[in-house]
């Protein structure tokens, strides 16, 4: 993952993905709960409000920004339709996740 402004934590972990059957269908990578904690304490600094957190996340070689989401005391990572297809993401299989959470992260382009 190529470096981003003042990184607040970088962490990796495998996780299953989740599918949520609701009205709008959609998947998740849930974070694992040894990493909820430092999730919390960076959002502090990161999140925009309503409990999401601003991330920049690698998987299969590709990297794409989006919020992480709180959910049951911990966090989903979504993983959209386009990461999804170039990224090559089995959705039977656990997914390997970079995650970078900056200060940066926050700032809309």
């Amino acid at each position: 993952m190529p470096p981003n402004d003042d990184p607040i934590a970088d962490i990796s972990f495998t996780a299953a993905i989740i599918h949520w059957r609701g009205p709008s269908p959609f998947y998740f990578a849930a974070v694992p709960e040894e990493h909820v904690g430092e999730v919390r304490y960076a959002a502090r600094q990161a999140s925009y409000g309503w409990g999401v957190v601003p991330v920049e996340a690698e998987i299969g070689g590709v990297t794409f920004r989006t919020s992480l989401f709180p959910k049951d005391g911990g966090y989903l990572l979504p993983l959209k339709v386009d990461v999804r297809k170039r990224a090559k993401i089995d959705l039977q299989g656990p997914v390997q996740v970079a995650m970078r959470i900056s200060a940066g992260n926050s700032q809309r382009s």
